[in-house]
């Protein structure tokens, strides 16, 4: 575990500019600033959802993904631990902001799925330290740190009195893009984000609108994007052919501790595999 104070170093800049935001964060996983430079997007959402979100949410979720986006979310029932998952499956960077402490994980249930989030090179934060039991203010209160470490806020399904909008409110006050995808207008769990449209809220009906609309660039379609500076050092010397360990160590300009511990999580999280003293990248 680490900790971050409003105003010093190592604090997210988007977060700090936000108003209201925490004066102390505490953090499990990677350092947030090893993530500065790559896009954050929040993908929030119902609890209960259909078909229909679940499989939206993975499509769009797993495309940026792999692009390098660094998802956020808040590690809640139905929409939130899709996207986790879909960032999991994708091997890329996602954040899980909590209305608890980081020892008393909540929902119980998502235990698992959060020490997969930090193995996999991702984060747990949250502003509440040890005696801070979760109350119904918690979570409203989390949702303004989703929406202000993010660039956007993806709201894939929501019903008329989903949490998530309360993470859209926010979004809106601190000048972040609230991008919804539409739904069918006989659903309950779309009548949430049917109104946010209604509203002007952004319509997204592919991974593409999304890139368009925050103005982002694409990798290239075989780029794989490090969960650090780090791990991105070694990925790009892959990328440029070198495959034996040596090289890679050397091209890398890593220090030794730092490279093996690196290379470690890429082939466990993988990305790369080790055939005799060659390494490759995997999926490409």
């Amino acid at each position: 575990m680490y900790e971050l104070w409003l105003e010093r170093a190592g604090y997210p800049s988007r977060l700090a500019a936000i108003s209201g935001a925490p004066k102390h964060l505490y953090c499990e996983g990677v350092a947030l600033n090893e993530l500065h430079g790559r896009p954050f997007v929040a993908v929030v959402g119902s609890r209960k959802l259909t078909d229909y979100g679940r499989e939206v949410t993975k499509t769009i979720v797993r495309e940026l993904a792999r692009q390098g986006v660094v998802i956020v979310s808040g590690l809640a029932l139905g929409i939130d631990s899709v996207a986790h998952q879909a960032v999991l499956d994708a091997n890329g960077t996602t954040i899980a902001v909590l209305p608890s402490t980081l020892e008393a994980i909540y929902p119980a249930t998502h235990r698992q799925l959060a020490a997969k989030i930090v193995a996999n090179g991702g984060a747990l934060v949250t502003e509440y330290g040890e005696d801070n039991p979760v109350n119904q203010g918690s979570y409203v209160a989390r949702n303004r740190i989703i929406s202000g470490l993010s660039l956007a806020v993806i709201i894939p399904e929501a019903a008329e009195r989903s949490g998530s909008l309360h993470t859209a409110n926010f979004a809106l006050e601190q000048g972040r893009e609230v991008l919804v995808v539409p739904g069918s207008i006989f659903s309950p769990t779309s009548k949430g984000t049917n109104k946010l449209l209604q509203a002007g809220a952004a319509a997204i009906t592919s991974v593409d609108d999304v890139f368009e609309l925050l103005k982002l660039e694409r990798t290239s379609e075989n780029a794989l994007i490090g969960s650090s500076d780090v791990e991105q050092a070694i990925l790009k010397v892959l990328q440029a052919g070198q495959t034996d360990a040596q090289t890679l160590f050397e091209k890398s300009n890593l220090p030794i501790r730092e490279f093996n511990q690196a290379l470690t999580t890429l082939e466990i999280t993988g990305r790369i595999t080790q055939s005799g003293q060659a390494w490759t990248l995997r999926g490409v």
